[in-house]
């Protein structure tokens, strides 16, 4: 499944920008940019967290931005904004970074309320 949805202005939800977004089930593809292009691509499986981000005006156009926390070097949050069926979009980004995550069986480790090791006395 793939989604290709274009950036569309807050105001009315008009498509008149020069970004799309691409989203695979393995890569997510922003490109930005008319006389000057820009891509820019995230791999799924560096999806951490997805959010969901509608605005008054937004829910009024039927728009929506898509913010994803990854674990990629160039960004660290990645925003799909003012897109159609955001919804739908987060959803199926979610469902793909868990698969991609499988299927390169690395895990995403928390590290919540450990004690930190570097304090301690290697003596004791």
């Amino acid at each position: 499944m793939e989604f290709t949805e274009r950036k569309r202005w807050a105001f009315l939800g008009l498509p008149f920008t020069f970004t799309i977004y691409t989203v695979r089930e393995d890569l997510i593809t922003v490109q930005e940019g008319f006389l000057s292009k820009k891509e820019n691509d995230c791999y799924m499986y560096k999806v951490q967290d997805v959010e969901l981000i509608r605005t008054f005006w937004e829910r009024i156009f039927g728009i929506g931005t898509v913010k994803c926390y990854t674990g990629d070097t160039t960004d660290k949050e990645l925003y799909l904004r003012h897109i159609k069926n955001s919804k739908a979009v987060k959803d199926f980004i979610l469902e793909a970074s868990e698969e991609a995550r499988m299927k390169r069986r690395t895990m995403n480790m928390l590290n919540i309320g450990a004690q930190d090791l570097s304090d301690l006395d290697p003596d004791d």
